[in-house]
C-alpha cells in the first residue's frame, strides 16, 4: 500500500519579494529553507480565477482556498457568485428578497449590515450599492446601513474612501419621503464579526450598536472615523463602535419587525450575528426586548445547520470532494487545527458541508484558541497542533492527515511585523517536528498554504510605505517531503485545486474525471 500522507497548510504563507516587508523571509525558518532547497516543489496560484473569484485582482482567502484544496475543482465563489446573481437578476427573484422588500413596503425599515470595502473576501461595496438602488426602485422608503470598517482585506486606513462612496450613493437616493442613511458602525475586529464562537462579546457589542443604538454618538460616520483615529491612532479594523445621531437620537435602530440583510457573502464571520437575529432560542447574550425581524444573509453561511434560514443567493453545490473520494476508498482521515481555522480543515475542506462523510473513517480534532489579540501571543496553538499531529501519526490509524497552522494569516492581519516574524518561526518549528515524525513512522509530508499574507506586510503607494494587513496575491508553496522516494513534479502552471488530485495519485487511487490534473 502507498505510504500515508500528512498535508500541512501554513495558513497565510506565500512567496514574497524577500525584502524587509516579507515576514516569511525575515523570519528564521531553517526547516522551510531546507525543504525549498532540497525537495521537489512548485508554486501554486491561490487567488483570483484559480479559486473561483472574478478576476486575478481578487485576493484569495482561507474559505475559497480550502474549498479548492479539498475538492480538486474550481467553483464560482463569493464575489463572483453574488455578482452573477445580481447581474442576471436571480437575486431579486429570490423569495427572501421579495419577502423582505414586501415587509419594508408595508411600513418597516430595511437595514443593510456588512463589511464596507471592495476587498472581495467577505463582501463588496458594489453589491451593497446595487441592492440599495434596487430597493429604491422598488419603493422602499426607509433604508439604513450598519457598516463594519475593514482595513484588513484592503489598506489599513482606507475606510473614508468607502464611506465616501456609500454616502454619495445614499445622498443620490434620498428625496422627500425617502430616508437613506448610515446608522451605525465600527471596526470589524471590535464588533459583530467574530467567528468560530471565539469571542461572543464582539457580537454582543455589535448588537448593542446596530440593534439598540447604544454607544458614542456622532453626526456622521466620517466624523466618527476621524475622531477615533485622532484619539486612538487605531487602524480601521480596530476602531470602536459608533452610532450616527440626529438631534441627539440614533438615526435608526433595528426595530422588531424590520427587514435586515447581511450583505457579507463569506460565512465564517457572518454565522454568529446571523444566529443572533435568526434563532428564537438564543442564549449567547441578552438581546433585550428583541422579538424578531425579517432576516436574510447574502448566502446561507452553513447549509447543514441552516444558518440563516433565508438567503438571497444560492451557494455553489460542491460535489466530488477529496473526502468523499477517500472515504469511498476506505481511507481513514484525520483533520486538525485550533478554533480559528478548525472550520477550514473540516467544513470548507468538505465543500461547505458540516459533519463527516463517514463517521467510521474520519476523526476531527479542534484545539480551542485563546481569546487574546494575536500579536500578543503569536505562537497561537502551534505547539499543541504539532503535538496532536505527531500523536496521530504515531497511532498509525490514518492514511491521510491534514492540519492548519493559522499563525501566518491571523497574526499577519495584525500588521505587527515583529509578531508575524515570531509566528513564522513557531510554524517552522512545528513543521520540523512533523517531518521528524514522518521519518520515524513512515509518512510522506506535503507542505502548502491557502493564500499569502505574512509574505507581504508592507505596501508602497505614491512613494509612501505603509503597513499591509490584507492577504497577498503571491503564489504559495507546494513541497513534497519523502525520505524514501524522490517524487517528480510536472511542469506547468498549477493552483490549489491541483492538490487533491495529487494526493489521490500519490495514494494510488483514481481521481474523479471532473478534477484538475495531478502534479505528479
Amino acid at each position: 500500500m502507498a505510504k500515508p500522507i500528512v498535508l500541512v497548510v501554513m495558513d497565510g504563507v506565500g512567496k514574497g519579494d524577500g525584502g524587509s516587508g516579507d515576514a516569511v523571509a525575515v523570519a528564521k525558518t531553517p526547516t522551510l529553507d531546507h525543504l525549498l532547497a532540497t525537495c521537489p516543489h512548485t508554486w501554486l496560484k491561490a487567488h483570483g480565477t484559480a479559486v473561483g473569484l472574478p478576476t486575478d485582482d481578487d485576493m484569495g482567502n482561507s474559505e475559497v482556498g480550502h474549498n479548492a484544496l479539498g475538492c480538486g475543482q474550481v467553483y464560482s465563489q463569493g464575489a463572483k457568485l453574488v455578482a452573477e446573481s445580481i447581474e442576471n437578476g436571480t437575486l431579486y427573484q429570490s423569495e427572501a428578497w421579495k419577502d423582505l422588500i414586501a415587509n419594508a413596503n408595508a411600513g418597516h425599515a430595511l437595514h443593510f449590515m456588512g463589511l464596507l470595502s471592495d476587498g472581495n473576501v467577505h463582501s463588496n461595496i458594489a453589491h451593497l450599492i446595487a441592492l440599495l438602488h434596487k430597493a429604491k426602485a422598488q419603493g422602499v422608503r426607509k433604508v439604513y446601513c450598519h457598516i463594519l470598517l475593514d482595513g484588513r482585506d484592503v489598506p489599513a486606513t482606507s475606510a473614508l474612501e468607502y464611506v465616501g462612496q456609500l454616502e454619495d450613493t445614499l445622498s443620490a437616493l434620498r428625496e422627500p419621503g425617502y430616508d437613506y442613511a448610515i446608522a451605525s458602525g465600527g471596526g470589524r475586529m471590535q464588533i459583530t464579526m467574530d467567528r468560530y464562537e471565539a469571542n461572543w462579546a464582539m457580537v454582543e457589542a455589535g448588537w448593542h450598536t446596530h440593534v439598540q443604538g447604544l454607544g458614542r454618538q456622532f453626526p456622521s460616520a466620517k466624523a466618527a472615523i476621524e475622531t477615533y483615529r485622532a484619539e486612538t491612532g487605531c487602524i480601521d479594523q480596530d476602531l470602536p463602535a459608533f452610532v450616527v445621531a440626529r438631534d441627539g437620537a440614533p438615526v435608526a435602530t433595528i426595530a422588531n419587525g424590520d427587514s435586515v440583510i447581511l450583505f457579507n457573502f463569506r460565512g465564517d464571520r457572518a454565522l454568529e450575528i446571523s444566529q443572533a437575529f435568526d434563532q428564537k432560542c438564543f442564549d449567547k447574550f441578552d438581546r433585550g426586548d428583541f422579538t424578531g425581524v425579517k432576516f436574510a444573509g447574502m448566502l446561507q453561511y452553513d447549509g447543514d445547520l441552516k444558518i440563516p434560514e433565508h438567503y438571497l443567493v444560492q451557494p455553489p453545490v460542491i460535489k466530488n470532494t477529496l473526502t468523499e473520494t477517500l472515504c469511498a476508498a476506505g481511507i481513514h482521515e484525520y483533520a486538525l487545527s485550533e478554533t480559528q481555522k478548525y472550520g477550514h480543515v473540516t467544513y470548507f475542506w468538505n465543500g461547505n458541508r458540516s459533519g463527516k462523510v463517514d463517521e467510521a473513517l474520519e476523526v476531527y480534532q479542534e484545539i480551542p484558541s485563546d481569546v487574546i489579540p494575536f500579536e500578543q501571543a503569536p505562537a497561537m496553538k502551534s505547539k499543541e497542533i504539532t503535538e496532536a499531529m505527531v500523536e496521530a501519526m504515531a497511532s498509525g490509524k490514518f492514511q491521510f492527515l491534514r492540519c492548519n497552522y493559522p499563525n501566518g494569516d491571523m497574526v499577519g492581519h495584525t500588521g505587527v511585523m515583529e509578531a508575524v516574524v515570531t509566528a513564522m518561526e513557531c510554524v517552522d518549528s512545528g513543521v520540523k517536528a512533523i517531518l521528524d515524525a514522518a521519518d520515524r513512522y513512515g509518512y510522506t509530508v506535503l507542505v502548502t498554504a491557502d493564500h499569502g499574507n505574512a509574505d507581504q506586510m508592507t505596501e508602497t503607494k505614491k512613494g509612501k510605505t505603509s503597513v499591509r494587513t490584507a492577504h497577498s496575491l503571491n503564489p504559495v508553496p507546494f513541497i513534497i517531503y519523502d525520505q524514501d522516494r524522490v517524487w517528480s513534479i510536472k511542469d506547468g502552471a498549477f493552483g490549489l485545486a491541483n492538490v487533491a488530485p495529487t494526493v489521490v495519485t500519490m495514494l494510488g487511487l483514481t481521481a474523479p474525471d471532473c478534477w484538475e490534473q495531478s502534479m505528479v
